[in-house]
């Protein structure tokens, strides 16, 4: 099921690093907003799901490569 957005970002194939942060930047500057972000690195099905975890950014859907994230208040 595919989701509502206020945003994309296709990240293509960056790792998990390099990744996080610039997802962090883009959030930081759309908060309550939701962000598609398209991400075809190996790892991104498991390292975004704990990096929303751990950031409080509320993962609605994951139906890689494609990710939507609402970004935290």
């Amino acid at each position: 099921m595919t989701r509502p957005e206020d945003a994309q970002w296709n990240a293509g194939d960056l790792g998990c690093g390099e990744l996080v942060m610039e997802l962090r930047m883009r959030l930081r500057q759309m908060p309550g907003l939701t962000l598609k972000l398209t991400a075809t690195d190996a790892g991104a099905s498991e390292d975004l799901p704990a990096w929303c975890r751990m950031t409080g950014n509320d993962l609605l859907s994951a139906e890689p490569p494609y990710f939507w994230i609402r970004a935290r208040p």
